[in-house]
């Protein structure tokens, strides 16, 4: 695995990253440098957040550190497996069963660029402390996004590894240990960017006031201060707007989130900008989600990776009189698929009812899949056998947009212009959800669960197909709760799995499961029925995971990366930075 190195002055990235598939190399060559003195000034500062904000500097390198955790929160949450096959980006494959060690390659790239981003966030601060010509407006506005940023970055290295070092633009010895937690300092960064940055911005994506409430409301919440949590995410929800000053709301069709043509809505709270054919050689679109397309024949033209897990698919059935999900019971019967057939095979789809979020979540034979026609089984997966039946399709862009959202001057068209939305309002409308569960309000968390359920219930949003008597893909049915929550526990675990419906695979499952608590429980008793260890009967069983277990108090965290720990090793022989327990 190569090491993807950066240049933090210039905002230029220069990296190798290792692809299995074509066994080359792909370069990406800075575009060129500034001085320091260059940059003390509010244009030279300026500029620097601009190309750290909108020239791809959120979502630095590749996969292995996409900041859509695809692998991270969503393969290890259990919503998704791998996919491709077994031989393809094998780094990932101990992750998922985790058996992974801290020499694997993706966790020192994740940690690399997480530090990078922290590094980028100081530079930013530290040429605006030498700059003489920001008003004190200005100055407040910038120091708002850096703090941000760099909250962001050290909040994404506590949920990766807990225990790691806080940086800031003070420090000069960077030999530093990870003994103390940093939640004090990602809170205070967010508190700031909250508490001085503007409620209107003067670019799309640039993020202001109420971007920084959402994810400064997030960290409390992770931390469990339910009120405090609740306070910062109520104003969000009743006060928020996005950088352009529309007021925050839910769109109208749930699918419109993930359409590049309707990116920066009023429901885009905080989002990476990417964007495709303009000059960068593909540097500033989707470079980490380019390996989760259908393998072939279909958009993308690669590789396959990101197939959805059974128990993902099964959740999204519910009650057929009240549309309702069954959280206990989800897995009591399994969703219809096509594994062990080919495409020339005869399959009918799942006759059941369904959540109609199922089909913008999940690709499945014989379902309409976006513009690019019903979706064939078996030729789009590269190995079914071993990853199943099912694609991704929240990344996926739409036939129609080949060539203009999609990059041109690239070998595979899955780099895209689609923007990743790290938080979505329909997520600041469950936060709040939870945190009036967890202080007792639970009438006041059924309404906001029901204004999430009300708009999955559109039937304007909902997959067509005109072949069928009622003109949709499937049997969809989504019911509201009607009947006053009076228990905490059903209330919290009805939140819960709407956050899993909401939000399946946007990579948050597996961070969810361990602030709740419960990912020992949870995480192993989907990787026995996803193995078909609990339930040999099931269709659709990844053989692979039948030995993979969850070790309480040990995956809970991901070891930190031993590159990390030997750069941290003093010339008397102290190791700084300690790997986290069990491993």
């Amino acid at each position: 695995m190569k090491k993807i190195a950066f240049s933090i002055v210039s905002l230029a990235t220069l990296g190798v990253i290792t692809w299995s598939c074509s066994k080359s190399f792909l370069e990406r060559k800075p575009l060129g440098g500034l001085d320091a003195t260059t940059l003390a000034n509010k244009k030279g500062v300026e500029a620097l957040l601009d190309g750290f904000v909108n020239g791809g500097g959120i979502f630095l390198g590749g996969w292995q550190s996409s900041g859509t955790n695809w692998v991270y929160g969503s393969v290890v949450g259990g919503e998704a497996h791998k996919g491709s096959d077994a031989g393809d980006q094998p780094d990932v494959n101990s992750i998922e069963s985790f058996t992974s060690t801290a020499t694997n390659g993706y966790y020192g790239v994740k940690y690399n660029v997480v530090y990078e981003g922290v590094a980028r966030s100081n530079s930013v601060l530290k040429q605006l402390a030498a700059a003489t010509d920001v008003s004190d407006a200005d100055r407040k506005r910038i120091e708002g996004e850096a703090r941000f940023l760099r909250g962001h970055y050290h909040f994404e290295a506590k949920k990766m590894w807990n225990k790691v070092p806080y940086v800031d633009e003070t420090i000069t010895d960077f030999n530093l240990t990870n003994d103390a937690d940093i939640w004090p300092q990602i809170e205070a960064d967010l508190k700031f960017a909250y508490d001085n940055l503007p409620a209107t911005m003067n670019a799309k994506g640039r993020v202001n006031k109420w971007a920084a409430g959402a994810l400064y409301g997030k960290a409390l919440l992770y931390q469990q201060k339910f009120g405090d949590a609740k306070a910062v995410l109520d104003a969000v929800y009743t006060n928020g707007t996005n950088a352009q000053g529309q007021k925050y709301a839910l769109l109208a069709r749930f699918s419109d989130n993930f359409n590049a043509d309707t990116k920066n809505s009023t429901e885009s709270v905080f989002a990476v900008q990417y964007s495709v054919n303009d000059g960068s050689a593909a540097d500033n679109g989707g470079w980490g989600e380019v390996l989760n397309f259908p393998y072939t024949g279909g958009p993308g033209t690669c590789c396959g990776f990101f197939q959805p897990s059974q128990d993902l698919v099964n959740s999204y059935q519910v009650d057929p009189t009240t549309g309702l999900p069954d959280p206990a019971n989800y897995n009591a019967t399994e969703v219809k698929n096509d594994q062990g057939l080919r495409s020339t095979d005869p399959f009918t789809p799942h006759a059941g009812t369904l959540d109609a979020r199922l089909d913008w979540t999940v690709g499945r034979r014989g379902i309409p899949y976006l513009d690019w026609g019903k979706h064939p089984g078996f030729n789009w997966q590269r190995d079914q056998a071993y990853a199943g039946p099912y694609s991704p399709i929240k990344n996926t862009y739409y036939s129609a947009q080949t060539g203009v959202r999609t990059d041109r001057s690239f070998w595979t068209s899955g780099i895209t212009a689609n923007n990743y939305t790290l938080i979505r309002f329909a997520d600041v409308i469950l936060m709040l959800a939870e945190c009036e569960v967890e202080t007792g309000g639970l009438e006041r968390a059924r309404e906001l669960v029901n204004l999430v359920r009300a708009r999955a219930a559109n039937n304007d949003g909902w997959v067509k197909d005109a072949s069928t008597a009622s003109g949709f893909a499937a049997e969809y049915k989504v019911g509201i709760y009607t009947t006053p929550w009076t228990s905490q526990a059903d209330a919290r675990a009805a939140v819960r799995f709407e956050r899993k419906l909401e939000l399946g695979m946007e990579g948050h499952r597996f961070f969810d499961l361990v602030r709740w608590g419960v990912a020992a429980t949870e995480i192993n008793r989907i990787l026995d029925y996803n193995s078909g260890k609990s339930n040999p009967a099931i269709n659709n069983k990844r053989n692979y995971l039948v030995s993979a277990d969850f070790t309480a108090n040990k995956h809970e965290y991901f070891p930190i990366p031993q590159s990390a720990i030997d750069r941290s090793t003093t010339t008397d022989g102290t190791v700084r930075i300690k790997q986290n327990p069990g491993y």
